[in-house]
């Protein structure tokens, strides 16, 4: 039997979900001191928002991003609060 450790980091449930995920960035983003509670927070004149992980207005998982698409359930949703896990090391 081939047992080999589990690599994958487990689903963290005892964090509090935000409104939006952590990754979903606008210029009017940079300028908050709190985290955004509602798309006003987020959207400026430009209403462009995107996906810190892709840098576009798409996130990993092929979906459009912005305030109503990236919400908690989304697949690719990770919490304000919740820290987001290191990359794997190359070496």
């Amino acid at each position: 039997m081939n047992h080999q450790p589990n690599t994958q980091t487990p689903a963290r449930s005892d964090v509090i979900q935000t409104p939006f995920c952590a990754d979903l960035r606008s210029k009017k983003f940079y300028m908050l001191d709190v985290i955004p509670a509602t798309a006003d927070d987020l959207y400026d004149a430009s209403g462009c928002v995107w996906c810190y992980d892709t840098q576009v207005p798409i996130g990993p998982d092929g979906n459009y991003a912005g305030p109503d698409e990236c919400k908690p359930g989304r697949g690719c949703y990770r919490s304000a609060l919740d820290p987001k896990p290191a990359p794997p090391s190359k070496y």
